[in-house]
């Protein structure tokens, strides 16, 4: 149990400190039980993960452990008032309760009842197991009460169960009272009310008790700690964990994942070379915490050195890996990753599952995610958006909408997220009416309420059809104020059908609500360089630097051979540069001769034409592909990736390129996925 336990707290779901409760301390020496109760807001997908309450006093034999413990104490002590057992009933006794406790880690609470009810000897480490089935089943409090009241010896477990089902199923007035009552309470106890407290974020109410509170230990600590992460106060996490008498694994994870979600770092990198022991908690902290600070490398780089110390990952790193992977679009290592899960007890897992599906769909291999969709077996909704997403990113408008609809026939409600992902099927597609239908029907036939998101979905599906004016009408009835996001997509729609005036009343806006964005600036400058409005584009341009504003370098990259190649335009640095430019040469000269032209107007600077075209030529996505053209073998797709829109003169050469080099090339974007092939873009120059 103590190994299971160590596996399972990795779970973001399962509150850390409740967990340490079992965990061997120099401050609690109690006996370790083989039954427990699920802790508050415990995922109800792990029903059978037990809590952090003993099913039995440090007084009192454990009768539910094995049948070894009869021969551990061949004099077994009588239970208070009731009268000593003989070995055949001491033996049922035990066997009924590893039964009852088994059917209750299983959710079976009809069958553990029929046990119960058969018994003709009730211990109270029998009741406490039934009472541990009910207090953790949602719904069930009523019922948990009701025995708890049955119960004729109650000891502090008996209570302690209780009190965790409060804490669960109850509102803390609730706990509160029933807490004063106990009779006597232990250091669990205080920890439970301490835990429940900090989960529903009432620090203030969790540090009353915890100075009121006789005895600490280092579940107390991590629960202080950990609370105070969770809401935010990150200095007052600083300072308990700085003073606190034991810090556990527990406590300097939290702290590591309280630094990662404020962006500081450094200082989770120092406290995790200081840790002197670490977990797969803490090694999942700092994966997940590079990749949610944009730094998916260093989180893959952390987790190849995980596996070389020989720790096993769970679905929780796999998952973290995959999303670095999906950022990185390294396929290689994600197609590793997946063989890891076939290996392992995740290859059923839906979560586990559906994380390679949303990899595989974001590096741009839609075959290979379309095939382990079907595969999956148990999908949630979860899985069916990472699918309809998937379709939509690629462009294949009609297969999504098809998912969908084959998604309501299974009886899943659809959930925000869910029409994100169709909205913007049907703007990658081009179906602005089946689009727009869509949209009306999300109150009146989903009752989903519309997020920023889909109006961002919206104003891009109208703005991309060169329907500008029904964009502006559409942000004018939001009912909350446009966010800055908004602004950003109707600004880029005013680039592509070059409007001037809602342009600028874009960039105006978008401005006002985000001083500092690039893109913004950027895209503003776009317009009037597409327009050969030069001296607004140096205006805007003077106003970036006057108010410190930088931009985004546009960059793209190759996974080859597990190793990814970054490219920036006018790259000087690649160790392959000059063999690069000299492919870029040779296939500058057979575009032309297929009559490519370059587009000139992709080219933002003020300079010569012929300037203006090696500019372009030297282009990062030209690089890269020209770079996979060299090394990555004929009948291979090659797959690049970029950080910004791809250019449309970039957008127009890789379409002679395809024809050309007879080559499948993918190029994955801010906006969606291009397939090239044959001369031809799967957007059909819609993008």
């Amino acid at each position: 149990m103590y190994h299971y336990l160590r596996n399972r707290r990795n779970q973001r779901h399962f509150p850390l400190p409740f967990i340490e409760n079992f965990l061997p301390t120099k401050h609690c020496n109690w006996p370790f039980s083989t039954f427990t109760v699920q802790t508050p807001n415990a995922n109800p997908n792990f029903e059978a993960v037990p809590s952090n309450f003993h099913a039995h006093s440090p007084q009192r034999p454990n009768l539910l452990s094995t049948h070894n413990l009869t021969s551990t104490h061949p004099a077994a002590p009588s239970l208070d008032k009731s009268p000593p057992f003989d070995q055949n009933t001491l033996n049922d006794i035990v066997s009924s309760n590893k039964i009852i406790t088994s059917y209750i880690r299983s959710g079976d609470l009809s069958s553990a009842l029929r046990v119960f009810g058969n018994m003709t000897v009730k211990t109270t480490v029998t009741w406490n197991a039934m009472l541990a089935g009910y207090s953790r089943k949602p719904g069930k409090l009523t019922e948990a009460q009701k025995l708890f009241d049955q119960i004729p010896e109650k000891d502090t477990v008996s209570y302690n169960i209780m009190l965790a089902g409060y804490v669960q199923n109850s509102d803390m007035e609730t706990v509160w009272s029933f807490f004063n009552s106990m009779p006597s309470k232990d250091i669990a106890s205080w920890n439970t009310m301490i835990s429940g407290f900090a989960q529903k974020g009432a620090m203030a109410k969790a540090r009353e008790l915890f100075l009121a509170m006789p005895a600490k230990n280092s579940v107390t600590w991590s629960a202080m700690i950990s609370g105070y992460v969770e809401c935010g106060a990150l200095e007052l996490a600083e300072e308990f964990f700085e003073f606190a008498a034991v810090k556990s694994v527990v406590a300097w994870t939290a702290m590591i994942s309280g630094y990662m979600k404020f962006g500081k770092i450094k200082k989770a990198e120092r406290l995790f070379k200081e840790m002197p022991v670490k977990n797969l908690v803490t090694w999942n902290a700092m994966i997940a915490g590079y990749v949610e600070n944009c730094r998916a490398e260093d989180g893959l780089k952390i987790f190849r050195i995980m596996l070389r110390y020989g720790i096993r990952p769970n679905h929780s790193s796999l998952s973290s890996v995959l999303l670095g992977c999906s950022e990185l679009s390294a396929l290689q290592l994600g197609k590793q990753v997946h063989q890891l899960v076939c290996k392992s007890l995740l290859r059923d897992d839906t979560t586990a599952c559906t994380s390679l599906i949303s990899m595989y769909c974001k590096c741009g291999v839609l075959d290979d995610a379309w095939k382990l969709f079907l595969e999956t077996k148990s999908k949630d909704i979860v899985s069916w958006n990472a699918m309809i997403s998937g379709y939509a990113q690629h462009g294949a408008g009609e297969k999504a909408l098809h998912l969908f609809e084959e998604m309501r026939g299974e009886g899943i409600k659809p959930d925000w997220i869910t029409f994100v992902a169709v909205l913007l099927a049907c703007n990658h597609a081009g179906l602005v009416d089946i689009g727009v239908r869509y949209f009306d029907s999300i109150v009146k036939d989903y009752g989903v309420e519309p997020r920023p998101d889909h109006y961002t979905c919206m104003v891009d599906l109208l703005g991309r059809a060169g329907k500008l004016v029904e964009a502006v009408d559409l942000i004018k009835k939001m009912p909350f104020k446009p966010h800055s996001a908004i602004f950003g997509t109707l600004l880029g729609a005013c680039r592509i059908h070059k409007n001037l005036e809602l342009a600028e009343f874009a960039a105006q806006n978008l401005l006002n609500l985000d001083p500092q964005s690039a893109a913004g600036y950027v895209q503003l400058a776009n317009v009037y360089a597409a327009t050969n409005k030069w001296d607004h584009v140096a205006r805007v341009r003077r106003s970036m630097k006057d108010n410190k504003v930088v931009k985004i370098p546009g960059y793209s990259w190759i996974e080859i051979k597990n190793t990814v190649h970054e490219f920036r335009s006018g790259d000087r640095v690649h160790p392959e540069l000059a063999s690069i430019h000299e492919k870029l040469n040779e296939l500058e000269k057979k575009m032309k001769l297929a009559g490519y032209v370059p587009d000139l107007e992709s080219a933002l600077h003020d300079v010569g034409e012929e300037q203006k075209e090696q500019l372009l030529l030297w282009h990062s996505e030209k690089l890269a592909i020209a770079f996979g053209l060299i090394v990555v073998p004929y009948g291979t797709p090659i797959r690049v990736f970029k950080n910004l829109r791809v250019c449309g003169d970039c957008h127009r050469a890789i379409k002679y390129i395809s024809a050309i080099e007879r080559r499948e090339i993918i190029v994955r974007d801010t906006v969606r996925f291009h397939h090239f092939m044959g001369g031809c873009c799967s957007c059909g120059d819609y993008w």
